[in-house]
């Protein structure tokens, strides 16, 4: 249970990254916390600068990566913290929570709409960072600043960690999802114009996305209710 658990929640990093309110922002938040632009991250292919180019990319991404990683372990560690305070009241929380997650799946699957989860929290950050703090504070402010698209699937998670028994299992959990969404972000970066065919090509399946994610919401919930 624990191995599919890590399974469930490092796929749900992986389709929050490719959600529609996250995927197209992802070459502006690159450029964003490089200094440099798109044209530039572009041309970073294999020559003779190889090595330093690609450092300008990889270090300030990773920084990113680990800023809003470092935000949902601590969510995932406060959730395992309130499961094990509400304990007495296990069985229920299971069944609510699980159920507000079946819910949250038939929305993001687009069954039906949920209209307040179509707002979008945002953060404006207007300098850029100057070093790798600065990145990492970037990352930070990503993961306060949560877009709709990531807050299901990482409620989910979360509601997952608050039915674990340890406080490792509860960070592990969200390291996973973390993973899931910091890796494509990293080759993304590496690989910048690979992504824009990408996204040029997946920008049609968004819709199949969607139900995939909602999907694996309603998977979770069906876990936690039952245990």
């Amino acid at each position: 249970m624990k191995e599919v658990s890590f399974f469930i929640a490092f796929g749900a990093g992986m389709l929050s990254f490719f959600t529609p309110c996250v995927l197209p922002l992802i070459p502006a938040y690159i450029c964003f916390i490089t200094g440099l632009s798109l044209d530039e991250i572009q041309r970073s292919k294999v020559d003779d600068k190889v090595i330093r180019s690609l450092k300008k990319i990889f270090w300030p991404t990773l920084f990113f990566v680990f800023g809003f990683s470092f935000v949902f372990v601590i969510l995932g560690a406060t959730a395992v913290y309130l499961g094990r305070a509400i304990f007495a009241y296990e069985k229920i929380i299971r069944i609510i929570g699980g159920s507000v997650i079946i819910l949250l799946g038939l929305h993001v699957a687009g069954v039906f709409n949920i209209k307040w989860l179509g707002y979008e929290k945002k953060l404006h950050l207007r300098n850029k960072p100057v070093n790798m703090l600065g990145s990492f504070m970037v990352g930070l402010a990503f993961a306060i600043g949560w877009t709709p698209c990531v807050g299901p699937a990482l409620a989910a998670i979360l509601a997952l960690a608050g039915t674990q028994q340890t406080l490792i299992q509860g960070v592990m959990l969200l390291s996973s999802y973390s993973l899931g969404l910091g890796i494509p972000f990293i080759l993304a970066a590496l690989a910048m114009s690979t992504f824009l065919n990408l996204f040029a090509r997946i920008g049609k399946y968004f819709k199949v996305v969607s139900m995939i994610s909602g999907l694996l919401l309603i998977v979770v919930g069906i876990l936690i209710i039952t245990g």
